[in-house]
């Protein structure tokens, strides 16, 4: 109950940020349409009120306040206008429907968990690489670490572009983005894990002439097992980035991305606003599972906290 009281404290404390940012940020469009409207603003004209504060319109036009709140295109829609968006677009919409984010964000999980698999793969094949060998220590490791620091925004068209000069299309050029992305926080962690047995256990392991295939299997991958969903939970995350990353460039009809891009296009700040809201439940579910799976994994390893 106590975990319960917190979270709710710290979201009703959003809620009100959220609420009140929405009045500065409205306010411009919000007495725009009221001039219009015929009702008397201070001051006259939007030319007049274009280089004015906005905390002094608001306290010169306070009877506008409410409609910050309601605005059809607002600049930062109200957080009602969000979950109203998110429910008429889940539960009011067929799953087949183009304006269903259920539908959209099906598009986009299935490139998430095909270059969530994919890195996850490639991360912990690096990983036993690099603890059994110092040649890829030495020399794929740095490039791992390298590979982090170009910007995916950049990388992205560069991926598309070539795999597409290929034939490669459709799903394949999302997961790849993807499997970038998420491979990294797979490769550090499981590299952590599989060193953390200390030298002790390792000695051990040799006064009972174990092999080194025998050490990995009995010692090394059991040890790493917390690391490796740590990594996995940040890895998920990053994957369902990298898969609305991967639709922007490429003119996508459909996933989270390309609802992202439809609203951008046509001014829908509300529209963009639920699709990341969509985005956030989506990467928050895929952690719980996660999360569930490792509770039981580690426990039957006999390793539960």
């Amino acid at each position: 109950m106590r975990s319960l009281s917190a979270v709710l404290t710290v979201v009703a404390v959003i809620v009100s940020f959220w609420y009140a940012a929405c009045i500065p940020m409205n306010i411009k469009g919000v007495l725009t349409e009221a001039e219009r409207a015929g009702a008397v603003v201070v001051p006259e004209g939007a030319r007049e009120r274009r280089d004015l504060g906005t905390f002094g319109l608001v306290m010169g036009n306070q009877f506008a306040i409410p409609a910050t709140w309601a605005q059809e295109r607002p600049r930062l829609p109200a957080p009602h206008q969000v979950v109203v968006e998110l429910w008429q677009t889940t539960v009011m919409k067929k799953i087949t429907s183009k304006r269903s984010l259920v539908h959209h964000a099906w598009v986009t999980l299935s490139a998430t968990l095909l270059g969530f698999a994919i890195g996850t793969g490639l991360g912990v094949l690096l990983a036993v690489g690099i603890v059994h060998s110092k040649v890829m220590d030495m020399s794929v490791m740095p490039w791992a670490i390298v590979s982090q620091t170009i910007p995916i925004i950049a990388l992205a068209p560069m991926i598309i572009v070539v795999l597409y000069s290929i034939g490669v299309q459709g799903i394949i050029p999302k997961a790849v983005i993807s499997a970038y992305l998420s491979f990294f926080p797979v490769v550090v962690g499981m590299v952590k894990g599989l060193r953390s047995p200390d030298a002790m256990q390792l000695d051990l392991l040799r006064t009972y002439h174990a092999s080194r295939a025998q050490g990995f299997w009995k010692l090394r991958l059991p040890a790493s097992m917390p690391y490796l969903f740590a990594s996995l939970k940040i890895g998920i995350a990053a994957s369902l980035v990298g898969a609305i990353v991967g639709e922007l460039p490429t003119g996508a009809v459909a996933g989270l991305g390309a609802r992202l891009l439809a609203g951008s296009y046509y001014g829908q700040t509300v529209q963009i606003w639920s699709a990341l809201f969509a985005a956030a439940i989506l990467a928050g579910c895929l952690v719980g599972v996660l999360g569930l799976i490792e509770r039981v994994m580690l426990k039957r390893m006999g390793m539960a906290r």
